[in-house]
């Protein structure tokens, strides 16, 4: 029985997209960006199964990547269309400065040969539009660089003589250091 109630099947692991068996896959579900880090939680599939997201630990969902559930059958992972403004430069150096003042904010960003995807804000976009980046509006998934700080449990400590990352916050990253409270 789950939390969720006696009838509520369980997904506790991932496959990763090349080692989904298509003939297992019964289903699918639509996830946003955030909700593909969720470890748990009800989600209802595109046929109308409910089934409860058990999984370990976070995990991030790629598009493709399947949950598989008590029986075995699978249910595919599909990346919702999000709001999001893509990037362009006049050429690669434009760009690769748009992409540092983005990562000195620690901006999540999704990284293309010659564009950027990241989430809506307008003050992101003021700031691309000032150092003469284009900014579009689109709608599509999004699936930004992992990064140093994006899992929840960060892989090593901060006081170490490796490096020092001085004090800062990562927004919701899930950590804090040296002197924040």
């Amino acid at each position: 029985m789950t939390a969720f109630g006696p009838s509520v099947p369980k997904a506790t692991r991932v496959l990763p997209a090349q080692n989904v068996d298509p003939a297992r896959v019964v289903d699918a579900v639509i996830l946003d960006q955030a909700q593909r880090w969720a470890p748990r939680g009800e989600r209802l599939s595109v046929k109308g199964l409910r089934f409860a997201l058990e999984l370990a630990e976070p995990t991030h969902l790629r598009m493709g990547d399947a949950l598989e559930l008590e029986d075995g059958s699978l249910i595919e992972v599909v990346a919702e269309a999000e709001p999001l403004v893509e990037v362009r430069a006049v050429d690669a150096a434009a760009l690769a400065r748009i992409a540092f003042h983005l990562g000195d904010r620690h901006v999540p960003v999704q990284l293309f040969s010659n564009r950027i995807r990241l989430r809506r804000d307008h003050a992101l976009e003021s700031l691309i539009a000032a150092l003469g980046g284009k900014c579009a509006k689109i709608e599509a998934p999004f699936d930004p660089e992992g990064g140093a700080y994006v899992e929840p449990a960060h892989a090593h400590p901060h006081a170490h003589p490796a490096h020092s990352h001085g004090p800062h916050t990562h927004g919701s990253a899930g950590h804090k250091h040296h002197s924040e409270t």
